[in-house]
């Protein structure tokens, strides 16, 4: 049964209180420590895995996400224990994943998410997470509906196996095709109890549209949120935390709406020293959006 407001309220004891509560509730940082998106570093990260990971904790973060794992390379080149192990010696954690799964897309074949699932529980992840989708496995009614049945199929498996599935979103997904809204169809199509959602609010705000809203609607949905911030001069291009259009402030103190555990930080582009970048958006971060 889908969620709405009022049961995730009652859930959290505010309704019996008369709402008195929920002022405060909806002020409140998210109690994570600061997370890093590893594909910030794609670029340079395989040339120096170990030194990189280090700079990466030495600039605030505690949490990573992962990314460009295959069964045969691993992850750039190791495997999930040596990263794990090379995390560990880094005072490192890894909550999620981002693995692709082509083949799910195709004909709802299981076998990427079998090869995954091994390599996210040696690194203690918690979610699987959809990073990109073809827009053609979307471009009308009749296939999108086909995709929603193939990630519920997938979700439910993963599950099964003791993780939860998230899907992270770009723009496309909330442009209307065919009269339905991808995004919506699957906040609406998949039991909660298998599909969690990692929001880019950065995509969110580019297409128009408001996350708080999105978080209203469907609270408890958003278990991890994508940050990166829009460059006031050319929105399609990031930059700093704190430093761009996106009021995160805002954002973040309705968080725990949306159920927000875990903060996440993606730059895809830079425009100073991506070492020094990633430092000023964790101090940032560390000081006004984390508990």
């Amino acid at each position: 049964m889908m969620l709405n407001r009022r049961n995730f309220l009652m859930q959290l004891g505010l309704l019996g209180a008369g709402l008195t509560m929920a002022p405060q509730l909806i002020a409140a940082k998210v109690p994570q420590k600061a997370g890093f998106q590893l594909y910030n570093l794609r670029a340079i990260l395989a040339s120096d895995v170990p030194g990189n990971l280090a700079k990466v904790a030495a600039a605030g973060y505690s949490v990573v996400e992962t990314f460009g794992y295959s069964k045969e390379n691993g992850f750039w080149g190791l495997k999930p224990e040596k990263l794990k192990s090379l995390l560990q010696e880094n005072g490192l954690t890894s909550i999620s994943g981002h693995y692709n799964f082509n083949k799910l897309f195709i004909d709802g074949d299981l076998s990427e998410v079998d090869n995954v699932l091994e390599a996210a529980k040696i690194l203690g992840q918690q979610y699987i997470v959809i990073p990109w989708l073809a827009k053609g496995f979307i471009k009308d009614s009749a296939t999108m509906d086909k995709t929603i049945a193939y990630i519920a199929k997938a979700a439910a498996h993963v599950k099964k196996a003791g993780l939860k599935l998230a899907y992270h979103n770009h723009d496309f997904e909330f442009i209307p095709v065919d009269g339905k809204v991808f995004y919506e169809q699957l906040l609406e199509k998949i039991d909660p109890k298998l599909l969690d959602f990692e929001l880019d609010v950065y995509w969110v705000v580019r297409v128009g549209q408001d996350p708080v809203k999105w978080f209203e609607k469907y609270p408890g949905r958003f278990k991890l949120l994508h940050i990166k911030d829009m460059d006031k001069e050319n929105p399609q291009l990031n930059t700093e935390i704190g430093n761009g259009s996106i009021d995160y402030k805002r954002i973040i103190a309705h968080a725990a709406v949306g159920g927000v555990k875990q903060l996440i930080m993606e730059q895809e582009n830079f425009k100073i020293d991506p070492f020094e970048s990633i430092k000023r958006s964790a101090a940032y971060m560390n000081a006004n959006l984390i508990k």
